[in-house]
């Protein structure tokens, strides 16, 4: 490709169908949303909330959106998405995979279930929606495929054992398929969101010591916000990145290099 050939149409989502796992709330419907407004239509598998609000902020942007019931805890819903989204569009041509669960306790005290039940959402989910979307998208020989790592995909934590090691899986597995599918011009990255302001760190920002030791060690020197993933997935999604494969794109305001 030639210079002259690149214009900002290489961003532009229009006539793709992407499926957003866990877009109800936070950086799953920021996610959404930014696909939306790219030009994507939207199938939405909920579990817990119903992605009413989700829904109504894609048809604003003049796309649809559809949703659906799904408990990605287990494999046999996870395909049946897939197969859904089939149904319903015709073809995928994206999918994120943001839906997660996080279980704190001190590992002394961690119990089975718990363990179990977030790698069943965390990492199995992602194993098997990917699978099964891949399978569509070599039938098209084009499709992107981004998970969703954390800044516990490189560091330990504590008191999370099981989401440390399913977002360490997330990555693992962003780059193993990443292999294997550009063959058949798949792209496959990750997205390692830094803290983040949503429902799901709120205790931590009402904590003022932690508040002010987690900014202390932030280069940006604030919160991320949600709209601050919006351009990542974009980019990821598009055909602006088709020679970026196997990354994973850290969207954390310089905590990783401190």
């Amino acid at each position: 490709m030639d210079l002259d050939d690149f214009t900002m149409d290489f961003f532009s989502l229009k006539g793709k169908v992407a499926v957003v796992t866990g877009a109800a709330t936070g950086l799953g419907q920021a996610y959404a949303v930014a696909l939306a407004k790219a030009g994507a239509d939207l199938y939405l598998p909920v579990n817990r909330s119903s992605g009413e609000e989700t829904k109504a902020l894609i048809k604003k942007q003049g796309r649809k959106a559809v949703l659906v019931k799904a408990d990605l805890s287990g494999k046999e819903a996870a395909k049946q998405v897939i197969k859904g989204c089939i149904e319903t569009f015709g073809r995928i041509d994206i999918l994120v995979n943001n839906a997660g669960i996080i279980k704190r306790a001190p590992l002394l005290e961690y119990k089975d279930e718990d363990w179990e039940s977030v790698l069943n959402v965390n990492l199995n989910a992602v194993y098997y929606l990917s699978q099964a979307a891949a399978k569509e998208m070599a039938k098209l020989r084009s499709g992107k495929i981004i998970n969703v790592a954390s800044m516990l995909s490189f560091q330990g934590g504590k008191f999370v054992p099981s989401y440390t090691a399913s977002k360490h899986g997330v990555a693992g597995l962003t780059k193993a398929f990443a292999n294997e599918l550009s063959a058949y011009n798949i792209q496959v990255n990750a997205i390692a969101p830094g803290y983040i302001k949503t429902a799901n760190t709120a205790p931590i920002r009402q904590d003022e010591n932690r508040n002010r030791e987690i900014l202390s060690r932030i280069p940006a020197g604030r919160w991320g916000v949600p709209s601050d993933l919006m351009g990542a997935v974009i980019f990821l999604s598009s055909a602006a990145s088709d020679y970026v494969t196997g990354h994973i794109l850290a969207v954390d305001g310089g905590w990783l290099v401190r």
